[in-house]
């Protein structure tokens, strides 16, 4: 048999077990967890968009619930500083860190939207009640690009895991396990919700 009648019937072999190493379904999936990321990054800037709008529309009736306000406009500005890239997404400090930064955001809206409670024109107000709707999808929105990026992160993980594709990934992509989102401990507990206000 020639050389290259041998090279001819080892090439498909060769392709096919590359084909199984993982070479095509690692990047395919880490692809997916970017582009499951990316979207959630758009849910979360669009709050962080409509927290401004928020917090003016709120201020000209809650004047004097400064303290909330404050904390939600600090919280928003902090939730845009913490930043994650793609690249970040194994490094389970820095995902932490973006959660929690993002959690201290929702709690900050949560309390607001009870303080609200106390201002019945507010309430009926046709700039607010917009405002708080944009709010209440964009929650719904990001909760569901949460679990479309941790199917994501759960596909790529156990692709990277498991036989034949974990040999590629370890051998040609150096691969790491990206971090799932989780609830804070404090997403245990149900918010207080307290409609008496000081006089």
């Amino acid at each position: 048999m020639t050389a290259l009648r041998r090279f001819g019937l080892l090439a498909p072999l060769a392709a096919l077990s590359l084909a199984g190493c993982g070479l095509n379904s690692v990047p395919t999936a880490e692809e997916h967890v970017n582009a499951a990321w990316g979207d959630l990054q758009a849910d979360y800037q669009r709050r962080a968009d409509l927290v401004p709008n928020l917090v003016a529309t709120v201020q000209g009736f809650a004047n004097q619930e400064k303290s909330v306000l404050t904390e939600v406009t600090n919280a928003r500005a902090k939730a845009t500083t913490v930043q994650l890239n793609a690249n970040d997404l194994s490094d389970p400090a820095k995902v932490q860190a973006f959660q929690a930064a993002q959690g201290q955001l929702s709690g900050s809206l949560g309390r607001l939207l009870v303080t609200v409670e106390a201002y019945p024109q507010l309430k009926s107000n046709e700039n607010f009640l917009t405002l708080q709707s944009q709010l209440e999808g964009t929650e719904n929105r990001i909760e569901i690009a949460r679990r479309d990026y941790n199917e994501a992160v759960r596909q790529y993980n156990t692709t990277i895991r498991t036989f034949p594709d974990a040999v590629g990934a370890k051998i040609f992509y150096g691969a790491k396990p990206k971090v799932p989102f989780q609830a804070s401990t404090a997403a245990q507990n149900a918010p207080a919700v307290n409609f008496n206000t000081a006089g």
